[in-house]
């Protein structure tokens, strides 16, 4: 690993007058508390794909304190596509350092280090490393690590997200454990006053126990089933098919039978939604182990906003698994296992 031991945290910073000037429009539109609590917030991004690229970008460039990366994985041809922070000569290099230099060249004022090894985020060694973090983003996972991660960041009482894409497909899901926010009171008919608002999230072991009963018609159309059951499908195609994602129409058979056994499970309304559409599956089993450029912005650039987002404490964050729908350029957000 490069830099200091991730495992403590240092002393709280005050925001300077230089740092001030450079962070003065955000400053203006979230307040210097919100920014000072960007200034000390270390976040740790699991992997490094073309969703989390996106997402670097942006949480380095709004003035976060550290960032530590951890990925063992070497760059890649097909990293090239959506991951911005590699070159052609990069091929081969790990990916970290890679996009270390140029990761830190968006933000001077932002602390990067890097974690090449894959044994950092497993065991008593992720648990070490959870002390020293503020909050995790763990990216383009299979349902298990996001599981194993989520439950580590629950015994370190660390707030989680994980997002990703599979091709036109995209998904964020967040655990902020109980986080208070400030909100204007939309209720209020006259001049809305700011009141502070608390959720209590879900890890995702839970949320993906969630049922859909008792839901209308419309208000399960409204949720876009079809793209939210075509995630939880790739999860668990990926479960076991030794993590690896379809590549072929002909797939398209095998998450049928992993969607219908999926709504069943979960009591989802049979008029909304009585299967997955084919020609739904057969989009997704055909794209979904690319890395689409566009698709990567959206889910990582919502993924960056809601981090900062949940760390100024202004506005309520994703409450708590959203999904972009690239064949329609729409996202739904659905609770699970959350009231």
């Amino acid at each position: 690993m490069s830099g200091a031991d991730p495992g403590t945290k240092a002393v709280p910073l005050q925001i300077t007058e230089d740092e001030a000037a450079v962070y003065d429009r955000q400053i203006r539109l979230w307040g210097l508390e919100a920014q000072q609590r960007m200034r000390n917030a270390t976040i740790l991004v699991v992997n490094l794909g073309g969703a989390a690229t996106e997402a670097v970008k942006n949480i380095v460039l709004a003035g976060i304190g550290k960032l530590i990366v951890a990925d063992a994985r070497e760059v890649a041809e097909a990293d090239l596509g959506a991951g911005f922070f590699f070159r052609d000569e990069d091929v081969g290099r790990k990916r970290v350092d890679a996009a270390k230099a140029r990761i830190e060249s968006l933000n001077p004022l932002v602390t990067v280090e890097t974690v090449p090894d894959a044994s950092a985020v497993a065991g008593d060694a992720l648990d070490s490393l959870l002390r020293g973090v503020d909050m995790v983003c763990v990216t383009d996972s299979d349902r298990e690590t996001m599981i194993r991660i989520n439950d580590a960041c629950r015994r370190a009482g660390k707030p989680f997200y994980a997002g990703g894409t599979y091709g036109l497909y995209g998904y964020i899901f967040c655990d902020l454990l109980t986080h208070d926010y400030i909100a204007p009171d939309r209720s209020a008919k006259e001049s809305a006053k700011d009141i502070k608002n608390t959720t209590t999230y879900a890890p995702l072991r839970s949320a993906l126990e969630h049922r859909w009963a008792g839901l209308s018609r419309k208000q399960t159309k409204e949720l876009n089933p079809a793209a939210v059951f075509s995630v939880l499908a790739l999860w668990e195609y990926q479960a076991t098919h030794g993590g690896a994602r379809p590549d072929d129409a002909s797939e398209a058979t095998k998450l049928k039978a992993i969607t219908d056994m999926l709504l069943a499970n979960a009591q989802v309304n049979k008029q909304a939604m009585p299967v997955v559409p084919y020609e739904v599956l057969q989009t997704v089993a055909t794209t979904a182990a690319h890395e689409l450029s566009p698709v990567c912005a959206v889910v990582g650039g919502m993924v960056a906003q809601d981090i900062l987002k949940a760390l100024a404490a202004r506005e309520s964050p994703i409450v708590n698994f959203f999904v972009f729908d690239g064949s329609t350029g729409g996202g739904t957000v659905c609770k699970m296992g959350v009231p």
